[in-house]
C-alpha cells in the first residue's frame, strides 16, 4: 500500500488522544507543538502530563472512551494498552470520517507517524508504512548529522531571499525561479557556512 506523504496544519484544531500512559504522553509535545488543541481521553494519566493538564495545555476527561468521544476532532490518536480499545476509538473515528492513529496498530491505522528530523521549518519525514520503526529511527539519527543545525539558519535565509525577489518582480519569471535553486543549491549552502563560520569567529575574536 502506498501513501501520500502530507503535513497537516494543526494551529488551532482539536486531536483527541484515547489513553494516558506512556504511550500517549510520547505523542503530546508534538501536537502542542504544532499548535493543536489537545484533548485526553483516559480515567488515569502518566505524570507526564500533570504540568500541561496544569498550565491548561490540554484538556483531561477523567474516564474511559465512550462512543462519540471523537465527534468534532480533526485527528484521534488512539494510544492505549489494551487493542480492543483502540480498534474501538478506530471504527469511531472511520464511521465519522476523521483519520485516526492507533499506535504499533498498522490494521488500524488511517496514517503513520514518521521519524522526523526538523531544523527549525525543515522537516524531513522518514515511513515504513508502519513497518520498522526502528529502521525509521535509525536513518533519522543518519540524516540528523547530515542535516546539521545551521539549516534552520539557511533557511530562514533563503525565505528572506524569496521574499525580496517576490517583492522585485512578483518572483514569477524565469530567471527568479533560476536564481532561487541557485541560492538553495549545495555551493550555496557551504559558501553560506563558511560566511557564517568566519562571521561568529570575528565576533568572538573582537
Amino acid at each position: 500500500m502506498s501513501l501520500f506523504p502530507i503535513f497537516v496544519k494543526l494551529q488551532g484544531r482539536l486531536v483527541v488522544v484515547v489513553g494516558g500512559g506512556e504511550i500517549a504522553s510520547g505523542k503530546i509535545d508534538g501536537l502542542l507543538r504544532a499548535g493543536a488543541r489537545v484533548r485526553v481521553i483516559a480515567p488515569e494519566v502518566h505524570q507526564a502530563f500533570d504540568e500541561p493538564i496544569r498550565n491548561r495545555e490540554i484538556e483531561w476527561v477523567p474516564r474511559k472512551f465512550q462512543a462519540g468521544d471523537v465527534a468534532d476532532a480533526t485527528l484521534v490518536i488512539a494510544a492505549t494498552s489494551a487493542p480492543g480499545v483502540n480498534a474501538s476509538v478506530f471504527r469511531d473515528a472511520e464511521a465519522r470520517g476523521i483519520l485516526c492513529n492507533a499506535v504499533d496498530d498498522i490494521e488500524n491505522c488511517h496514517f503513520y507517524y514518521g521519524s522526523v528530523v526538523q531544523r527549525g521549518d525543515l522537516q524531513i519525514a522518514i515511513s515504513t508504512n508502519g513497518k520498522s520503526p526502528a529502521l525509521a529511527q535509525r536513518l533519522r539519527q543518519e540524516l540528523e548529522q547530515q542535516f546539521g543545525p545551521e539549516y534552520e539558519v539557511w533557511l530562514e535565509w533563503l525565505g528572506a531571499a524569496r521574499e525580496l525577489l517576490r517583492a522585485a518582480d512578483g518572483g514569477g519569471t524565469e530567471s527568479a525561479k533560476q536564481m532561487l535553486h541557485h541560492l538553495a543549491s549545495k555551493p550555496m549552502y557551504e559558501r553560506f557556512v563558511k560566511e557564517s563560520r568566519k562571521q561568529s569567529s570575528q565576533q568572538g575574536a573582537a
